[in-house]
């Protein structure tokens, strides 16, 4: 059984609004591998930043998302996590804002996830920044989660669900 964390953009994605051909398809990946994930036997968490984040702002399916989240158990924060975060930023690992990337990247570590699911491949599923990653969390002692999409988690279920 794995431990999966999942960031806001996950979620965002299950109930997308846009009509890019990109969008709907990761929207379509998003709601096929959670749908199973949420009736699997992995552990599926996440933590307040997701909640917070998606409550910062107006667009569409918001309480739809909102929703969703509530249904997922969350991680706790602590002072240890805002030290990671901070040390993220210092060693340049994640952009300059305590309560977005880093924060999710730090809660995932902290809480040794297996993954960290995202659709963000800009600071989160970049495989240009794993080795970075993972040589700060070695030396604070975290883990390592895989950073991956929704669609790198897919198994047989999922694809022909």
């Amino acid at each position: 059984m794995a431990r999966i964390y999942i960031e806001t953009t996950v979620i965002s994605f299950y109930f997308n609004a846009r009509t890019e051909p990109e969008m709907m398809a990761r929207e379509n990946w998003s709601r096929r591998w959670l749908d199973v994930a949420l009736a699997g036997t992995d552990e599926l968490v996440t933590s307040l930043a997701v909640k917070t984040e998606l409550d910062a702002g107006e667009f569409p399916n918001k309480t739809d998302m909102l929703a969703l989240a509530s249904r997922i158990p969350l991680l706790a924060l602590n002072d240890a996590i805002a030290e990671v975060v901070d040390s993220y930023i210092s060693h340049h690992v994640m952009p300059n804002d305590p309560g977005g990337d880093a924060l999710h990247l730090a809660v995932a570590s902290f809480h040794r996830c297996d993954f960290l699911v995202t659709w963000n491949c800009r600071h989160l599923a970049n495989a240009n920044k794993f080795g970075h990653i993972r040589r700060v969390n070695d030396i604070l002692g975290l883990g390592n989660p895989a950073l991956v999409t929704p669609l790198e988690l897919m198994n047989e279920d999922t694809i022909n669900g």
